[in-house]
């Protein structure tokens, strides 16, 4: 959705690498996120659980590796983009928790950009008042009742691969635009 996202406003894509941190023995719920910078996250929902006193930094180390080792794939074919001075656009396929989403959204505010949007199809209003306090704008198509996660609003839900996001790191225009898509 990014790439489409950039081709159509003649912008620049990028990825933000963050992920989820899963409850143990739910991996699915999120109870944190973490960007490859070390930015962490921690849901509103992790104070109600009865976790050891070290589980989310462990998990949070562990995933930033991951995410920099990924980062080693995409940065041959361009390095990353600075957000700094630009309207960054980070779009997301959908918003459940929102803990994701916060970690791209504050790993780029730190960069200190023009100006911070968020664009997704769908999010649970759940999260809808956290995420306008954090952003510029916030652009959500749908945000349904009954949510429950969201994949539920599509008739396929793949995972992107990395061989899709590098083909589309190639394939996209790179201007010398003012805008900025991101994705999560």
């Amino acid at each position: 959705m990014a790439k489409y996202l950039a081709d159509s406003l003649q912008g620049d894509l990028d990825v933000v690498l963050v992920h989820k941190i899963g409850a143990p023995n739910h991996p699915e719920f999120a109870i944190g996120s973490v960007s490859e910078s070390g930015d962490l996250y921690r849901s509103e929902s992790l104070s109600e659980m009865l976790l050891p006193r070290d589980y989310i930094e462990k998990q949070a180390q562990e995933e930033v590796t991951r995410l920099r080792a990924r980062r080693t794939i995409y940065s041959p074919i361009r390095p990353p983009l600075s957000p700094k001075d630009r309207t960054v656009i980070i779009v997301d396929d959908g918003i459940a928790t929102g803990c994701t989403i916060l970690a791209a959204i504050r790993s780029l505010r730190g960069q200190n950009p023009k100006k911070l949007i968020v664009a997704t199809p769908v999010a649970s209003p759940r999260v809808l008042d956290r995420l306008k306090a954090e952003v510029d704008e916030l652009v959500v198509l749908k945000t349904p009742l009954e949510f429950l996660s969201v994949g539920q609003f599509y008739d396929e839900f793949p995972q992107v691969s990395d061989e899709e996001v590098l083909q589309a790191l190639t394939q996209t225009q790179t201007p010398p635009a003012q805008t900025q898509a991101a994705a999560s």
